[in-house]
């Protein structure tokens, strides 16, 4: 595709939903582009840069996004005929987004930082609140999308532990060798799958295997926080008394808990396993209990949903000590990157009669 010219949607593609705009109105938010995007908590406000191109009516696409969910996955190929921003407001996502370009570039603004995908690097990113993406003229690119709890839980049962912080990926992607190389690689296989009617993303247990493969290498691929964590996991085996200590949290972990009681539980003193934790969990004791039971609290939520979600939710979090309704719902979408709402709603839509 050359900047200014269009190219038709790949025959790769046919198994997408295309959502396409000639007329630079139909980019705002209140356009079919937008109300059709997945995750409605969210906006997605796109804007030509060029402010003399606003009133003009084209022939052809200036905005082409073709999607295919499947399972944990979403994959998604977008064309930018001419330079575009891409404003996002509402909830955090509760998807991680791996980005390879064929074209052009694609600039990712985010907490005032910025970072720009080309095609000799990519992007990750987990859309937030005031994310904003800027693709250049004749831009064309391919995502991935990858629910977050996938690949949050694959960590955990890597590090054999709870993530003490919410997982972030650094946002650059370097294709430069290595598992880097393998990650590019898979991006196009998935791209190339989820355009076959009859491919992985038609098979749930062949999907299923895959997302499972693509948790793992993101993780070994990509630079993140737990790094450094995971890295190191080889280097000696989490001790018996650790283990011991967060069987006991878990099972009283909705009953007041002191810090000797769990000590005196895993057989060993209070400052052995503080000690421990942060050395083996990068967390300390008390942190570790705290994220239990939101793990527990979410774990409820999710075995059913209720039609009074509001005061479900309440009765759920005070059973596990959370008193405070506000620094319950920010420490839950702090660790979980979704509100408790979110988890019932996503619960009640399962659970309903079809």
């Amino acid at each position: 595709m050359n900047a200014g010219e269009p190219s038709p949607p790949p025959s790769r593609l046919a198994a997408f939903e295309v959502v396409s705009a000639n007329d630079p109105a139909e980019l705002d938010s209140r356009s079919r582009v937008s109300e059709r995007l997945p995750e409605p908590s969210r906006v997605y406000k796109y804007r030509l840069c060029d402010p003399a191109l606003w009133r003009m009516r084209f022939d052809s696409p200036i905005l082409s996004i073709a999607m295919r969910s499947a399972g944990s996955l979403l994959a998604s190929r977008g064309e930018s005929r001419f330079a575009t921003e891409v404003s996002i407001e509402g909830e955090d996502s509760d998807f991680f987004g791996f980005t390879a370009m064929q074209q052009g570039t694609l600039t990712l603004d985010q907490r005032g930082e910025t970072t720009t995908g080309t095609v000799a690097s990519g992007l990750a990113f987990r859309t937030g609140d005031r994310t904003r993406l800027i693709a250049s003229d004749g831009c064309v690119r391919t995502h991935l999308f990858v629910r977050a709890g996938e690949i949050e839980g694959a960590l955990e049962h890597m590090l054999d532990g709870h993530l003490s912080k919410p997982l972030e990926f650094r946002p650059a992607l370097h294709w430069d060798g290595g598992l880097m190389t393998s990650l590019q690689s898979q991006l196009a296989f998935v791209m190339q799958e989820f355009g076959r009617p009859d491919g992985i993303a038609a098979n749930p247990v062949a999907l299923s295997s895959m997302t499972d493969f693509l948790a793992t290498l993101i993780l070994r691929a990509v630079p993140h926080n737990h790094t450094g964590r995971l890295a190191a996991g080889a280097a000696g085996a989490v001790p018996a008394y650790v283990r011991r200590a967060e069987e006991f949290m878990r099972a009283h972990c909705t009953e007041p808990v002191r810090m000797a009681e769990v000590a005196a539980a895993a057989r060993c003193s209070v400052r052995t396993l503080g000690e421990a934790f942060r050395r083996f969990r990068d967390t300390t004791p008390l942190a570790a209990l705290h994220a239990i039971r939101l793990e527990e609290v979410r774990a409820e939520l999710r075995r059913g949903g209720t039609s009074d979600a509001g005061a479900d939710i309440g009765a759920v979090a005070r059973r596990y000590g959370f008193t405070n309704a506000y620094r319950f719902g920010t420490a839950f979408r702090r660790r979980f990157g979704e509100s408790p709402a979110d988890v019932v709603r996503r619960a009640e839509r399962r659970l309903s009669p079809r």
